[in-house]
């Protein structure tokens, strides 16, 4: 990888970003940053797909994500932070891809249709959420990124988009570039939640956020799942499903300490409100510099929205390139 590399990025406003967020794509970008060209786009017309009722929590959510972007290190010099609705030149992108794929394809992609028995959406299927994975492919290929890094569940998403680049390649020539995915470490394998049971999620409530105040973080920490059968002190613990340990197992930067304290819980004797407290400690002590930055950011919410505009001119400019590319190999190119 090379600063001659493209990387396109972003995450959908509905919230504020958590410890998922971090371990799954923040954490990356930050050494992508430093090695590539890298786009992070806060995609708030992907978010509308299936939050159309609810367009001022997206607004809301657009600043809570910038301020996550900068307290993480996300550096607005080195990376372009933009939002989405402010680059027409990929809704119209949208429009001429959307004739290079049938509608029975895109109804059979499979984390598309994953993500409507997830949500429940039975013969109500908003039109835009079914489509959304086009608009992917216009996000992609408006920055001619040929890196984007996903989750192993988003792997048909890039094929989908690598199908679509062929498709107007050989009809129009070669004028967009096929994209590589970037697989996290472990198949960007997702970060549990506080309930032990499902991922991390808002509308769960089991969420750990980057923004969580010490005595927010401390009482989540209390409440997580260890093992069941772990009833007494002197009871020999089990590290299967066992939140707390996988939590460290992610975060506690001390691998020998971790090591020690595993066997032994493993044998007995060490109590789970111990174990909770270091992990504590170390979600503290990882989250504290962030809790900073975000409170001085947040402190200038106009600043924070000239930088997310900054960057939205930036990357319309740089998909306008694009789009005029398309539109003359078209033939669309009136003027």
């Amino acid at each position: 990888m090379g600063k001659q590399d493209i990387v396109l990025t972003g995450d959908r406003p509905t919230g504020k970003l958590h410890l998922g967020h971090y371990v799954g794509s923040l954490k990356e970008r930050l050494n992508l940053q430093d090695k590539a060209e890298l786009f992070v786009m806060i995609a708030d017309v992907q978010a509308l797909t299936d939050h159309a009722k609810k367009s001022s929590e997206v607004r809301d959510s657009v600043l809570e994500v910038g301020l996550d972007y900068l307290s993480v290190g996300l550096d607005p010099v080195k990376s372009t932070l933009f939002i989405q609705s402010l680059v027409p030149e990929l809704f119209e992108l949208t429009v001429y891809y959307l004739n290079l794929v049938t509608m029975n394809r895109l109804k059979h992609n499979p984390t598309v249709k994953a993500e409507i028995n997830q949500k429940g959406f039975k013969e109500g299927i908003p039109a835009g959420f079914v489509m959304y994975p086009i608009s992917q492919v216009a996000d992609i290929t408006a920055f001619k990124a040929n890196l984007v890094p996903v989750g192993a569940d988003q792997m048909p998403m890039i094929e989908q988009t690598n199908e679509i680049v062929r498709t107007f390649n050989r009809l129009y020539g070669d004028v967009l570039v096929e994209a590589k995915a970037i697989i996290p470490e472990g198949g960007a394998k997702r970060l549990v939640g506080i309930d032990g049971a499902n991922k991390m999620s808002k509308s769960l409530g089991n969420a750990i956020y980057l923004s969580d105040s010490s005595d927010v973080l401390e009482k989540k920490v209390k409440k997580m799942f260890t093992d069941p059968n772990h009833l007494q002190v002197n009871d020999p613990g089990s590290l299967e499903n066992n939140a707390v340990f996988d939590y460290l197992e992610v975060f506690d930067p001390d691998r020998e300490k971790l090591e020690e304290m595993k066997a032994h819980y493993q044998r007995g004797g060490l109590g789970d409100s111990l174990v909770k407290r270091r992990l504590f400690e170390v979600l503290d002590a990882l989250l504290e510099p962030m809790r900073k930055r975000r409170e001085e950011f947040a402190k200038d919410p106009a600043e924070v929205y000239r930088i997310l505009l900054k960057g939205s001119e930036k990357a319309s400019e740089r998909a306008h390139k694009t789009l005029s590319q398309v539109r003359a190999a078209m033939n669309l190119n009136y003027r």
